[in-house]
């Protein structure tokens, strides 16, 4: 039998993080693209998502956007976010139900207050990491990049 060297158990430990690193990194950007923009409409810039389907059902549209939202703060935490950012995407997520609260004004207004776009870019700039900005290197239909 051969003894592992600790640098080995090392090494192991390391893949399956950046595994569950990168895992999470893919749901935060799947999340917000579903929760922000998951429709695209030529009026608007981006489109639409599911947060402002959600938030035309009075006040349980709202709440479970914001629980949807803390899983994303949950998942942030896993890519190491401090405890600062993670009090700021909280703030934004409150702010978004609180806006969305408000009738009919507060169903326009989730359109434009994209509190998940707004919570990733926040966690990219704290970690440094060029990997959400995906959107304007993202492939359209026909296979070429998107323009920017």
């Amino acid at each position: 039998m051969t003894q592992r060297r600790s640098g080995d158990r090392t090494a192991a430990r390391d893949e399956p993080d950046q595994l569950r690193k990168q895992r999470a990194r893919e749901r935060l950007i799947a999340l917000a693209r579903l929760m922000d923009s998951a429709v695209t409409l030529p009026a608007l810039r981006g489109g639409v998502g599911l947060d402002a389907l959600l938030g035309l059902v009075p006040v349980a549209g709202d709440v479970v956007s914001a629980l949807i939202g803390l899983y994303a703060v949950a998942q942030a935490r896993e890519l190491g976010a401090s405890r600062w950012l993670q009090a700021r995407m909280v703030a934004n997520l409150v702010l978004d139900a609180a806006i969305g609260a408000v009738p009919v004004a507060g169903d326009v207004a989730d359109i434009f207050f994209r509190a998940h776009r707004r919570n990733l870019n926040l966690l990219q700039r704290e970690l440094g990491e060029p990997w959400i900005e995906g959107e304007a290197t993202r492939p359209d239909r026909d296979g070429d990049p998107a323009l920017p």
